[in-house]
């Protein structure tokens, strides 16, 4: 099993209204997602948009939707041939790495009151929703850095628009390589969409796990501690060390690792 790598990734809420205590709870998850944004608007590959339509940006609804202002009306955007985990679905609910797809999406258009959108060849699904690539202001490739970041995966392919699949799914077995976001659980996306149950089971596995290895780290740490403390019948407290001469046949009722263990707990080394 891989294991999860990023650690903004568990089940905090990056969502705006939340009380006190869960804001406080998720100042340092909302931190890296606004660190892993501001990195990729640094490296990010800037593309030519000179030919592209430039349309007010309105809301982002989630990590794979957002609005905008198109010929007057205010409407969704569907961005092409990805899809994000959910955030607050009628029936699925939110799933793992949802909010932090949405959280990120609008941290990589923060500050900017209008995107460049690419259509294919159809505009519309069949929802009635707009279908389209979308562009920051200085060219960045939005499905580009969501996929690379392991936040969305390639689905809903459907002809006639596939213009950017073969670039897409280059990206997206790059990300799925590096076990990153939601490729960090295995079995945790499928063909279908995303499987929470994997994912949770795959967390609570590896909490055990970790437990378990924490167990047997202090076991064995406790093996090597080789310094007997005895408390005598007037209640003095002695440690002996190996090769002492009543070390063999003193009965411990502690065990300490270092002299400094020893002495620090208030006992005193024994004269023979």
């Amino acid at each position: 099993m891989k294991k999860i790598i990023m650690a903004l990734f568990f089940s905090a809420l990056l969502v705006s209204g939340c009380t006190e205590e869960t804001n406080t709870a998720t100042t340092s998850e909302t931190n890296t997602i606004q660190g892993i944004a501001a990195s990729s608007k640094e490296t990010a590959t800037k593309y030519d948009i000179s030919d592209f339509e430039e349309y007010e940006l309105q809301d982002i609804i989630d990590g794979d939707t957002i609005r905008i202002k198109y010929n007057g009306s205010s409407e969704k955007v569907r961005l092409l041939l990805i899809d994000a985990p959910e955030t607050n679905h009628e029936t699925l609910g939110e799933q793992p790495f949802g909010p932090e797809a949405k959280e990120f999406l609008k941290q990589l258009l923060a500050g900017q009151d209008s995107v460049y959108v690419e259509f294919d060849v159809t505009y519309r699904d069949k929802y009635k929703r707009l279908l389209a690539y979308i562009y920051t202001k200085d060219g960045i490739s939005v499905q580009e850095q969501l996929l690379e970041n392991g936040l969305v995966r390639v689905a809903y392919i459907y002809d006639p628009n596939t213009k950017h699949v073969d670039w897409f799914k280059s990206i997206q077995k790059t990300a799925q390589h590096n076990a990153i976001g939601i490729w960090s659980v295995e079995d945790y996306v499928t063909n279908r969409g995303y499987d929470k149950e994997v994912y949770y089971a795959a967390v609570n596995d590896e909490n055990k796990s970790t437990v378990e290895e924490d167990k047997l780290n202090m076991s064995e740490n406790n093996a090597s501690c080789k310094i007997k403390g005895n408390i005598n019948s007037k209640g003095n407290k002695i440690y002996h060390m190996p090769g002492q001469r009543d070390f063999e046949n003193t009965v411990a009722e502690e065990m300490f690792c270092t002299e400094e263990d020893a002495k620090d707990a208030g006992f005193v080394p024994a004269k023979q």
